[in-house]
């Protein structure tokens, strides 16, 4: 089964571009579902069809669904914030307001993550694309599951473990609610889900990412931004998706500035993603609302290729062997080393970019070693590995506050 998710600034026509190739996609004989998880749902407008929280038939090889998010949290979370909102009304905070906060901000857009585990499992269609909320919100989105899964597989089973030594005697001497066996099984099943999101999302073979921007400035730096922290979490990009060109058939005066600048950043585009494809799609005349309209407009788009190919392959996070040593390479387009930060601590691998971090588990191989330096070679950040400790020079460049990088042993 292929996974596409479709995503960029708010307004570039992400949705539309979505349902066009799903659209397609039905009409070749793929059995296709599209799913929303943007919480400003828009699909229905798109097919010009209600379209509920569950999968609906739409054509012959095509379904859709607009995720719930409320009602995918009250299903997923209720086990864990009952306990949370007892904890709560215990320390005295009223009970609407322990409902609120026992909520953390992304939680409804992780559920919706796990509906295309779901999707996965299932094998009831042979592509499912995802239409994601706009750029910011899809990146928390995107890093939730790997962020999450660290902090329950090393803080959540001692947690677990202080629990039950601790709940005879705090049971005796005080009422605070202590978590149960229900609430540990409720995070474990959370964190099995998590883990499963993450393999399929990573999964070169499975799934692909594609950036949907106009031919704007600010929207093609948005873009660009989203890239970085795309390879930053390994998920592959295959195309690039512009949208609403003026073609070159409109000839009317008042069109001839705005036709100079979309091709400047045409061409900023091509310089900045790639060799990853850049797929055109011009301003129509009208609403592109309906099947008819929408697969018109896919045509334009993909023309004769399938638009559940995997369009371009890429591996954003690698390791090379340089003759006894290695290198951990990561490829982050667009960064500049005052936006770095990267230290080392056990057998994991801290790196910042801009206001994002991953804390990335080292290979077994590489756990033994130890990080002589960083640099960048062109577009690619490489982390070299070496089998003994070097003595530290004075003024290591690795380690310069001008840079802002970090790559000591912590």
């Amino acid at each position: 089964m292929r996974v596409l998710l479709f995503t960029g600034k708010g307004g570039v026509g992400k949705t539309t571009i979505a349902a066009a190739t799903a659209a397609r996609a039905a009409r070749s004989g793929r059995r296709t579902l599209i799913m929303s998880t943007d919480p400003a749902h828009s699909l229905a407008d798109s097919f010009d069809v209600p379209i509920t929280d569950q999968a609906m038939q739409l054509t012959a090889n095509l379904w859709a669904e607009q995720i719930d998010a409320q009602q995918r949290l009250e299903s997923n979370w209720r086990e864990i914030q009952d306990y949370l909102v007892a904890l709560m009304n215990w320390a005295g905070v009223e009970a609407i307001q322990a409902e609120e906060l026992s909520v953390i901000p992304g939680l409804d857009e992780i559920f919706s993550l796990i509906d295309v585990k779901r999707h996965v499992d299932e094998e009831n269609y042979d592509l499912l694309i995802v239409d994601c909320a706009p750029t910011a919100e899809t990146l928390r989105l995107l890093s939730l599951p790997e962020v999450m899964n660290w902090y329950i597989e090393r803080i959540f089973p001692v947690e677990r473990r202080v629990v039950r030594a601790v709940r005879p005697l705090v049971t005796k001497i005080t009422t605070l609610p202590i978590a149960g066996d229900q609430f540990f099984g409720a995070v474990e099943r959370l964190h099995r889900n998590l883990e499963a999101v993450r393999r399929i999302l990573t999964d070169e073979k499975v799934t692909s990412v594609r950036l949907v921007v106009n031919p704007e400035k600010m929207v093609i730096a948005e873009a660009r931004r989203t890239y970085t922290y795309l390879s930053l979490f390994g998920y592959r990009v295959d195309a690039v998706m512009v949208n609403r060109i003026i073609p070159d058939s409109v000839t009317d005066p008042y069109f001839g500035k705005w036709k100079e600048i979309q091709k400047e950043h045409l061409a900023t585009v091509h310089e900045s993603f790639q060799p990853v494809p850049i797929l055109t799609s011009r301003l129509f005349d009208r609403e592109m609302v309906g099947l008819p309209l929408l697969e018109q407009m896919a045509d334009e788009i993909y023309r004769a290729s399938d638009p559940a190919d995997i369009l371009f392959r890429d591996n954003p996070i690698r390791v090379r062997k340089r003759g006894q040593n290695y290198v951990l390479v990561m490829r982050l387009p667009f960064t500049s080393r005052d936006d770095m930060d990267i230290h080392r601590r056990g057998d994991e691998l801290y790196v910042r970019v801009g206001a994002y971090k991953r804390n990335l588990i080292l290979p077994q191989t590489l756990q033994r070693l130890v990080v002589r330096g960083a640099e960048f070679v062109g577009e690619q950040l490489e982390i070299r590995f070496t089998r003994e400790r070097e003595p530290e020079p004075k003024e290591s460049s690795a380690r310069s506050a001008s840079t802002r990088r970090r790559t000591s042993d912590g």
